[in-house]
């Protein structure tokens, strides 16, 4: 390890416990990457790459010390609650749709079976063939 990335790592550190105090300097005082960053001055996705176990163990420390759940996390478990409800939607949908397909299909099969069942009348032309009529 050289010794930019050693000095990058303190940094973050630094700013890990700054952020944890409330006492950030460069920063929105935020706890999230961008304000991790921010305040350990490197770049973002520096530390989503080169320093990913410092990420995870900055949202480690913010859940354990400040009982809090991490931004990122909370958008995430909303984005996951609306795709579980548009999946459940999705699914009784297609429930529904079986149904028709269904329906639709006896429904075909009945009227089949009822034209089978009548005599073949005789056309009126050659190319018009009469519809018989349904009795109700």
């Amino acid at each position: 390890m050289n010794q930019q990335h050693q000095n990058e790592r303190t940094r973050i550190r630094e700013a890990m416990d700054r952020l944890l105090t409330g006492q950030a300097t460069t920063s929105n005082g935020s706890l999230t990457v961008v304000a991790l960053a921010a305040e350990a001055g490197v770049h973002r996705m520096a530390l989503l790459k080169r320093h990913a176990d410092l990420k995870n163990e900055f949202y480690e420390r913010v859940r354990r010390e400040t009982q809090q759940v991490p931004e990122s996390e909370k958008r995430l478990r909303e984005t996951i609650t609306k795709l579980k409800k548009t999946i459940a939607n999705q699914r009784a949908e297609i429930e529904d749709l079986h149904h028709q397909v269904t329906r639709l299909a006896l429904a075909g099969a009945v009227l089949t079976q009822e034209l089978k069942g009548q005599a073949d009348p005789e056309p009126a032309s050659d190319n018009v063939i009469p519809f018989s009529r349904l009795t109700t």
